[in-house]
């Protein structure tokens, strides 16, 4: 609860003077008719009326009690809040090729690149956000969506080996593009994650890229590997998977294009922490636009501690008068 007047407060001082001359008058005594003696009403039984002598007075002193609390105009504040958000949309593109299981990350490249797309994801409140997942073939793993619970539950599912192998980049771009062609957001963009060079698929990167520019999609690329060899996965003569090391290669200048042509940035990761840092930049480089308009509604409750200081007035009053009625 809070007050309108606060500074009205202060005239609860006045209970002090008041209950001091009460004391002094009450103390001083003072004989309303004046008798030969008193000694044959000295001991006499106390009644009712005598224990409650002062209770007038209590109640009109919580009476001015209330009146000044009154005055001061108690109310009770609700504060709302409206929120007006203006979202991006944006699509994850992820390799999910064979190469994407190379052990240079821990445990390995799509285990880390799931975990920190999920941790992306849930730092994008009110955006819609989409996944698709391309090897020899791209597909829609997640329309554009802003059910992060959905969206973390099929980022979870995916895994190397659900398509036929192969790194077709511009297919993956391709089939993002189409995710977002009818968005009407202001901002679109794709966040494409590879480890590999183009080597399948029917549109070429630079192709899809004009596309991008042409929808007005900005393209974050990110190429995922460390530099020099990694321990790629084989299967062995008897269809066990082993792993060799192998030259890590990375198509960075189709990557760079790609990003050059569409207004966005190419990032090189070449362990699960810089990977973790080039989402925490994309993130901060395409923030939502969010506008939180605060008010507060205040409820007047002054009228209640009025009719309250009221009522013990005329309690007080008729206290005095009929049940407590004494000789001036």
């Amino acid at each position: 609860m809070t007050f309108a007047h606060p500074y009205f407060l202060w005239l609860l001082a006045v209970l002090i003077p008041m209950t001091a001359w009460y004391v002094y008058r009450t103390r001083r005594g003072g004989a309303a008719i004046r008798i030969s003696t008193v000694a044959g009403v000295v001991r006499a039984p106390k009644t009712v009326r005598y224990f409650l002598r002062h209770v007038p007075f209590v109640l009109r002193c919580a009476a001015v009690a209330l009146l000044v609390v009154a005055l001061a105009r108690p109310r009770s504040a609700e504060h709302n809040s409206r929120t007006n958000a203006e979202g991006i949309d944006i699509m994850l593109a992820i390799d999910v090729s064979g190469s994407m299981l190379a052990r240079d990350f821990r445990p390995d490249r799509i285990t880390a690149a799931k975990e920190v797309a999920g941790t992306f994801i849930a730092d994008r409140y009110g955006d819609r956000i989409g996944l698709v997942v391309f090897a020899g073939e791209a597909y829609t793993q997640s329309p554009l969506t802003t059910d992060q619970g959905t969206l973390q539950t099929l980022l979870s599912r995916i895994r190397s080996g659900l398509v036929e192998d192969g790194t077709a980049i511009g297919n993956g771009l391709a089939t993002a593009i189409n995710r977002l062609r009818e968005s009407d957001a202001k901002s679109k963009v794709i966040i494409l994650l590879t480890d590999g060079e183009n080597n399948a698929g029917q549109i070429a990167p630079a192709t899809a890229a004009e596309i991008a520019r042409a929808q007005g999609i900005r393209v974050y690329t990110i190429g995922v590997g460390t530099r020099g060899k990694a321990p790629y996965p084989y299967l062995d003569m008897f269809g066990n998977i082993t792993y060799q090391m192998a030259d890590v290669k990375i198509d960075e200048e189709t990557l760079r294009q790609i990003a050059r042509t569409t207004g966005g940035e190419y990032f090189r990761a070449t362990d699960k922490s810089k990977l973790e840092a080039i989402y925490e930049q994309i993130n901060r480089l395409e923030k939502s636009k969010v506008e939180i308009s605060e008010f507060t509604v205040y409820h007047e409750q002054y009228l209640g501690w009025a009719l309250a200081g009221l009522l013990l007035l005329l309690a007080e009053f008729l206290l005095s008068n009929l049940a407590l009625k004494k000789l001036p």
